[in-house]
């Protein structure tokens, strides 16, 4: 249960002001408490040598999914800051757009775990490329 009735206005509003996110091309698939998904295209901007989406892609989506998934259950005018993120990389990401589906595992009152299950997307077929499992501090005002 969030502490925040306007949670997920102010999830859309931090995500909105990530320059990141901007240069990405990333949007917000789903935002529910402690759960956020976020997909952006696989382009060659974000694509390694190979024509792979790129391990920073997976990474930067997987993290802020994560980051969001625990900032949508604290409370007004808290923040969300990445403690420590590890990232499984299982195949190579092909195909049109990658998801990263991020969910806190377990909410401490300083410290959240986090999960995040990064797929890539060609059409309705999801291929699972990497799982993710991180810590999220919380950032009283």
């Amino acid at each position: 249960m969030t502490a925040n009735p306007e949670f997920e206005a102010d999830v859309r509003a931090s995500f909105a002001a990530q320059g990141l996110m901007a240069t990405l091309n990333a949007r917000l698939d789903r935002v529910v408490p402690g759960d956020v998904a976020i997909s952006a295209p696989i382009s060659d901007a974000v694509a390694q040598q190979d024509g792979f989406a790129h391990a920073g892609l997976l990474w930067s989506l997987g993290d802020s999914a994560a980051g969001y998934a625990a900032l949508s259950l604290m409370a007004p005018g808290e923040r969300v800051l990445t403690m420590e993120m590890k990232i499984n990389l299982m195949r190579p990401g092909v195909g049109d757009r990658v998801l990263a589906e991020g969910h806190v595992i377990r909410e401490g009152r300083q410290v959240l775990t986090t999960a995040t299950e990064v797929y890539a997307l060609t059409g309705e077929t999801r291929k699972h490329i990497a799982t993710m499992l991180g810590t999220m501090m919380r950032i009283r005002p």
